[in-house]
């Protein structure tokens, strides 16, 4: 009688659920991450590249006496 109450109480018990949902959740919010960083990456090393570019031929004069 005790282990078919102990049975009957592991069924009932959801908290390892809530566990589940929240790792789908945060392994899709990663997933999703990684996509926006594979799709933008491309245009980040350029636009990277042409703000060095334009820093490098930038000049700074001086008038100090």
């Amino acid at each position: 009688m005790k282990l078919f109450n102990l049975v009957k109480k592991f069924r009932t018990d959801e908290s390892g659920a809530v566990t589940v949902d929240w790792v789908v959740l945060t392994a899709a919010i990663v997933g999703l991450g990684i996509v926006v960083m594979t799709t933008v990456g491309g245009g980040i090393t350029t636009l990277s590249g042409n703000i060095s570019s334009a820093i490098g031929a930038t000049t700074v004069g001086f008038s100090g006496e």
